[in-house]
């Protein structure tokens, strides 16, 4: 088969497609036929070297996918050949095939396109795990999220919305805070040109919003924490602004504050498998209506992953960018 290797580490030039062997299958895998596979910022961190895939994971980028399931292994019950699904992965979906297990993989919901499927795995599994399952998002709480016009950032403020709370975006132009209230946020704040902390303020009142999805990390953490309302909880994601900074400890204890952080990729396989049956039982639902859709900016095929990637690290998408072998 051929899957999209990285040659060495290094920019979006390193990436090439080249003829691999297949992936084999375990007791408890699926091998699915890929559709279309999406890129996640954590991809272009694995390229350039600063996060390796971890062990016994496939050595090819590619979190999640969408395709038709080829072969099963022999402890697998609930799936069968030729049922098409979206899946959940460590690694190894820019390929033409992949294995993953079977608590991993979900149906495609009605409405959305096998293709587009591709793009719901990672960022619903993310969203509906941290603000929901840990910080506990409920109907009539306000919810910031920042890059919200991101893959995670699109799909968080629809299933907020459906799911009852008020939504404040930040986003870096115009054009994608225009999209993001279409999508349904109520307040939309261009980083650029405002202080978030000050507007988030102001349209709470004063009290600060309840829940906060960053994926900046350390620029923005002293912000988020001034932002908060009382019993207000931060949830972190990502470090696009670094890894390391100091806080002033006293904003915690007042406000009685939480801060937290997760990512998908490292959590057991039980972990992942019970994060899929939540997603499952509580965003396919809205999804099925059509409350959530999977927001896909532009697809390329698998042999132009480098351009794929150089659009990503652009900021210029809205939403996801998917591959198609």
């Amino acid at each position: 088969m051929k899957a999209v290797v990285i040659t060495t580490a290094g920019g979006p030039e390193v990436l090439q497609l080249q003829q691999v062997n297949e992936p084999e299958i375990k007791d408890d895998e699926i091998l699915i036929k890929v559709e279309a596979t999406a890129l996640n910022r954590a991809d272009t961190f694995q390229r350039n070297g600063s996060y390796p895939p971890p062990k016994g994971a496939s050595p090819y980028l590619g979190l999640e996918c969408s395709g038709t399931i080829q072969a099963i292994g022999k402890d697998v019950s609930r799936w069968k050949v030729g049922d098409q699904v979206c899946a959940l992965l460590n690694g190894g979906g820019y390929a033409e095939k992949v294995a993953v297990h079977g608590g991993h993989v979900l149906p495609i919901p009605p409405g959305v396109s096998l293709k587009d499927a591709a793009g719901l795995p990672e960022v619903a599994c993310t969203v509906w795990s941290t603000v929901f399952m840990m910080s506990r998002l409920s109907a009539g709480e306000t919810f910031l999220v920042h890059g919200g016009s991101s893959g995670i950032g699109t799909f968080a403020i629809q299933i907020a919305k459906n799911k009852g709370a008020t939504v404040l975006v930040t986003a870096g132009s115009e054009e994608k805070l225009a999209f993001c209230k279409k999508l349904g946020a109520d307040v939309c704040i261009n980083y650029k040109r405002e202080d978030f902390v000050a507007r988030a303020k102001e349209e709470t009142g004063g009290k600060g919003v309840d829940v906060i999805l960053d994926c900046i990390g350390a620029s923005y953490l002293q912000q988020n924490l001034d932002s908060l309302n009382f019993d207000g909880r931060l949830f972190i994601i990502g470090f696009q602004g670094g890894a390391v900074t100091e806080i002033k400890l006293n904003t915690l204890l007042p406000k009685r504050l939480t801060v937290q952080g997760a990512a998908l990729r490292p959590r057991s396989t039980e972990n992942k498998a019970m994060v899929i049956t939540e997603v499952e039982k509580n965003v396919w639902p809205a999804v099925a209506a059509g409350k959530v859709k999977p927001i896909i900016y532009k697809s390329f095929p698998l042999s132009e992953a480098g351009e794929a990637h150089r659009l990503m690290e652009s900021s210029a998408h809205i939403g996801k960018i998917l591959l198609v072998p």
